[in-house]
């Protein structure tokens, strides 16, 4: 057939066009290989409970599986211990700080500032599909048209606050043959019936299987709880199965780079929302196509410290596509690849709570610096109808609960600093800060958290506006006990 073709000179320009859309086609083949989907499997208030992490009380096939097959990250910290600051940090690449994206949640959104792109918008400008299935939430004003691609069609993609129903994912088969950067967020810890005396009964997790850790009751409310906890764990890890045969049902699978991670810890009291192991650890496995070959050894455990925004950048290096200078994570796989010798956490506004604590992380060490303590760590605001909180307020007046489950109730004795030894307290019970022989360590930290605070002009630093009060204010129904609402209040009540 060639021989004949050649025989042609007319046909000489048909057979140059040929050839060259043949060869155009081989190369877009290479870029796939080089260049593979990205996929952010997200998850709500979820610890690192599972199987792989050497915690069996729930099944965790599917992760545990995703883990054999990849990398498992062992020390991987999230920006904040919420939602959105965290989902606004890992989205920008940046510490939610940086930028003034640290008050969960801000009143009054604003643009990025000059310069400062989303992940979604750099994969698209690379060629790249990009969609999120279904959650967001960011402490910024942004065009979700400009995140996402338009010819993709999931109408959820509009939404902010909601997750993926169930484990129907055949909304995949769509991707095949198209380079994409996508995220499906998962419910995970997210608490269903969060009022009254109990939370529902688990089902797969009986409340005599489980440990409460000191900082907790043994009440059966916490048996619950964690109970609970584990039962949502393996209904996540049920979706993600679903994921991942849907992904290798629809020849996606061998192509696919999939990140699978948690946006903060557990609904337990002492995790979301506080600086703790277990408000900011979180568990991180990447798993990655055959063809890349950037990546170290399948099913490796890497105990580097990991902050969360150091997940962007590593989805941008594996995709090729260039990190930019305003990004502060690190590429987990690159081969100039420094590990970190500190990991810094925040929190910052809570709902209508206002705080402002930050947390330097260490090999051994959690230092944390409270900088508001004329309150309680619990102050009150949309948690304290959930059942573990109720609890902990009947039995503090009941005087039946430890001295430090009682210490977070307490305004007039929170200590400016705090220091635990990660390896003989693991759940952080003994503070060290006042120990002479820990001097050296708090002074390390100490100068660590300075200097990253004036390195990045930690945002947490200045008041937040009387106008962006008045808002959380109105919205809270005035329920407002920290003293920087005075000003809204009239004189009788302050």
């Amino acid at each position: 057939m060639t021989k004949l073709l050649f025989r042609q000179p007319d046909r000489l320009p048909q057979i140059a066009t040929l050839i060259t859309t043949v060869l155009l086609a081989c190369c877009a083949c290479q870029a796939r290989a080089d260049r593979p989907n990205i996929l952010w499997i997200y998850v709500d208030d979820m610890s690192d409970w599972m199987g792989c992490y050497g915690d069996t009380v729930a099944e965790t096939p599917h992760i545990d599986s995703l883990a054999d097959g990849g990398v498992m990250f062992t020390r991987a910290y999230m920006p904040a211990p919420v939602c959105s600051t965290t989902r606004s940090a890992l989205i920008t690449g940046t510490m939610q700080t940086t930028h003034g994206l640290h008050q969960h949640r801000t009143m009054i959104k604003k643009p990025l500032p000059d310069g400062v792109v989303t992940v979604p918008e750099l994969f698209r400008d690379a060629g790249y599909l990009t969609f999120n299935e279904a959650k967001d939430d960011y402490n910024f004003a942004r065009d979700r048209d400009i995140l996402y691609s338009p010819d993709f069609n999931r109408p959820s993609r509009k939404q902010v606050n909601s997750h993926m129903i169930g484990r129907d994912v055949s909304w995949l088969k769509q991707l095949q043959g198209k380079p994409f950067f996508g995220q499906i967020q998962l419910k995970g810890g997210k608490i269903e019936g969060e009022t009254g005396s109990k939370y529902p009964a688990p089902s797969r997790v009986t409340e005599d299987q489980v440990t409460v850790p000191p900082q907790y009751p043994d009440h059966p409310v916490f048996r619950n709880a964690i109970a609970r906890h584990y039962e949502q764990i393996a209904e996540t890890d049920a979706q993600v199965g679903a994921i991942l045969s849907a992904l290798k049902q629809y020849g996606l699978w061998d192509n696919t780079a999939v990140f699978f991670f948690t946006d903060h810890g557990s609904p337990l009291p002492r995790a979301k929302q506080f600086l703790y192991e277990d408000g900011t650890k979180v568990p991180l496995v990447v798993h990655w196509p055959s063809g890349t070959d950037r990546i170290a050894r399948r099913g490796q455990t890497r105990s580097d410290l990991v902050s969360g925004i150091d997940i962007t950048t590593t989805s941008l290096g594996l995709a090729g596509i260039d990190i930019p200078a305003f990004m502060e994570g690190r590429d987990l796989f690159a081969d100039d690849f420094q590990p970190r010798r500190y990991v810094i956490s925040a929190r910052d506004r809570m709902g209508n709570a206002i705080d402002r604590i930050r947390t330097v992380r260490s090999g051994n060490f959690r230092y944390i610096r409270n900088y508001k303590t004329d309150r309680a760590l619990y102050q009150p605001q949309y948690r304290e109808n959930y059942a573990t909180f109720t609890t902990l307020r009947k039995l503090l007046a009941a005087g039946k609960l430890s001295p430090l489950q009682a210490s977070y109730y307490d305004a007039e004795h929170r200590p400016e600093e705090e220091l635990y030894d990660l390896r003989t307290d693991p759940h952080q019970t003994i503070n060290l800060a006042m120990k002479t022989e820990y001097d050296s360590v708090l002074k390390e930290h100490r100068r660590q958290l300075q200097r990253w605070q004036d390195a990045t002009d930690d945002k947490g630093r200045y008041p937040e506006s009387r106008e962006s009060l008045r808002l959380v204010f109105k919205s809270s129904a005035g329920r407002c006990v920290s003293p920087e609402y005075d000003f809204l209040k009239p004189e009788s009540t302050k």
